[in-house]
C-alpha cells in the first residue's frame, strides 16, 4: 500500500516550513493529492518527488515562475530532472571550488606582500554567459519546426553533422549522425536523455580532424564566440559544408527593423559594436546568405520571437533565457567596472515599465499596427551556407 505523508511530516523530512508548503499548494505548484485515513490532506509518492525536484530547483537559485515551467514541462520526466539537476549541481561545485583556488591563490598573494590587481580580483567571477541565462533556457528555448526545415534544408544530404555551441540540442536533425560541441556545462547538463553525444569544446578550437563531418552547423551562438571568424574557419576546416544561422547587423538602420531595439532598448546596439559585418563572416568561409523570416507564431524564444507578441518581454522567464538581456547587463559592466551590472539592470527595467506603459495606454498598438497581420517578419536572422 502506498504511503501517504501529512504536510507536517514532508515539511520535517524536506526540512522546510509548513507554511512554505501550503504557499507551494496555494499556487498551484505542489499540491497534496491524497488524504489519509484520518482524512487530512496528503502527499502521494508523486507529490513527493514533484516536491523534490522543486525543492532542489529552488536552491539553485530558480525562481518559482521558472520552476513552474520546469516541472510541467511535458517532454521531461523524474530522470531526466535528475540528469539536469546533477550536472547543475556539479557545475556549482566546480564553479565554488574555482573560487575557493582563487580566494587561496589571493590569500597567499596578499601573505607575501603582492599586489593583486582588480583584473584578478574580479578573475573568479567570470563566468561564461551561457552558464549565466543556462538555467532558464529550457523553459522557452524549443526548436521551430519552420526555421528547423529552412536550416535542415541546407544540410543537404550530409548524413554526419557536427552541431556547434550546440546548448541544450535545439535544432539538431533526428534522421542524422549528430556529435554536439557545446562549452558550458550548464547546457550541457539539460541536454535530453538521449540526445546527440556532445564534446566540451569551443568554436575557436575543435578537436576534430579536417573534413571529419559531411556538415558543421551553428544555430544562434556565433554572436557569443570570442573570435567568430576563427570558429567559422575552424568549422569549415572540419566540414564539408557549412550552415550557420546568425545575425545581420550591417545594414543601414538596422536597429530600426525591430520595435524592440529601436523605442525600449537601444543598448542593444553596444552589444554588437565589435561583431562582424555579415560580408566580414561571409568572405573566410565562401559563404552565401539568405534570410530567416520568423513566424509571429515561432515556438523558439529568441530575442526577436516576439515580435507580434510583445507582452511575452514582460515576463521574467522569457528574459532571462535570452543571451541579450544578460549581455546589456554584461557590457554595462565592460564599460563602467565601477557601477558593475547596475546599468545593464536599469535599461531593462526601464525597457520592461516603458513598455508595459505602451501596452497598456495602446500606445505600442498605435506605433505597430503594421505588425498586426504579418504572418512572419524579417528581422536580420540569416543564414550562412558555405
Amino acid at each position: 500500500m502506498e504511503e501517504h505523508l501529512t504536510v507536517g511530516r514532508v515539511a520535517e523530512l524536506a526540512g522546510v516550513s509548513v507554511r512554505t508548503l501550503h504557499h507551494y499548494d496555494e499556487i498551484g505548484l505542489v499540491q497534496p493529492s491524497t488524504r489519509t485515513a484520518a482524512g487530512y490532506r496528503a502527499y502521494s509518492a508523486d507529490d513527493v518527488e514533484r516536491l523534490r525536484e522543486v525543492l532542489a530547483y529552488r536552491r539553485l537559485g530558480f525562481g518559482l515562475r521558472e520552476i513552474a515551467d520546469l516541472v510541467d514541462d511535458p517532454s521531461t520526466d523524474a530522470l531526466s530532472h535528475l540528469h539536469r539537476l546533477r550536472g547543475l549541481l556539479l557545475e556549482q561545485r566546480d564553479r565554488t571550488d574555482a573560487m575557493v583556488a582563487a580566494i587561496d591563490r589571493e590569500l597567499e598573494a596578499r601573505a607575501k606582500g603582492v599586489t593583486v590587481s582588480p583584473q584578478e580580483q574580479l578573475a573568479m567571477f567570470g563566468a561564461r554567459l551561457y552558464d549565466a541565462i543556462g538555467s532558464a533556457y529550457t523553459t522557452t528555448r524549443r526548436t521551430d519546426p519552420r526555421i528547423a526545415a529552412q536550416i535542415w534544408d541546407r544540410l543537404g544530404n550530409a548524413r554526419t553533422v557536427l552541431n556547434v555551441g550546440a546548448g541544450t540540442g535545439s535544432y539538431e536533425p533526428y534522421d542524422r549522425d549528430v556529435t554536439a560541441v557545446e562549452p558550458s556545462a550548464v547546457m550541457r547538463a539539460q541536454r535530453p536523455a538521449g540526445s546527440a553525444p556532445c564534446v566540451a569544446a569551443a568554436a575557436e578550437s575543435l578537436p576534430f580532424a579536417d573534413q571529419s563531418f559531411d556538415a558543421a552547423m551553428a544555430v544562434s551562438t556565433v554572436h557569443h564566440w570570442r573570435d567568430p571568424i576563427g570558429g567559422l574557419r575552424e568549422m569549415r576546416r572540419v566540414a564539408r559544408r557549412v550552415v550557420v544561422l546568425t545575425f545581420d547587423a550591417c545594414e543601414p538602420g538596422w536597429q530600426d527593423r525591430f520595435w524592440l531595439t529601436r523605442d525600449y532598448l537601444p543598448e542593444f546596439g553596444d552589444l554588437l559594436a565589435d561583431f562582424p559585418s555579415l560580408a566580414a563572416m561571409a568572405e573566410p568561409i565562401g559563404a552565401v546568405t539568405e534570410p530567416v523570416p520568423i513566424p509571429w507564431d515561432c515556438t523558439d524564444g529568441l530575442f526577436e520571437v516576439y515580435w507580434r507578441r510583445p507582452g511575452a518581454y514582460l515576463e521574467e522567464h522569457v528574459r532571462r533565457a535570452v543571451s541579450t538581456w544578460t549581455r546589456v547587463g554584461q557590457e554595462a559592466e565592460r564599460r563602467a567596472v565601477s557601477t558593475w551590472t547596475r546599468v545593464g539592470q536599469e535599461a531593462e527595467r526601464r525597457a520592461v515599465r516603458s513598455l508595459s506603459e505602451d501596452l497598456a495606454s495602446g500606445r505600442w498598438a498605435e506605433r505597430n499596427a503594421d505588425l498586426a497581420e504579418l504572418e512572419a517578419a524579417d528581422l536580420g536572422l540569416r543564414l550562412l551556407i558555405a
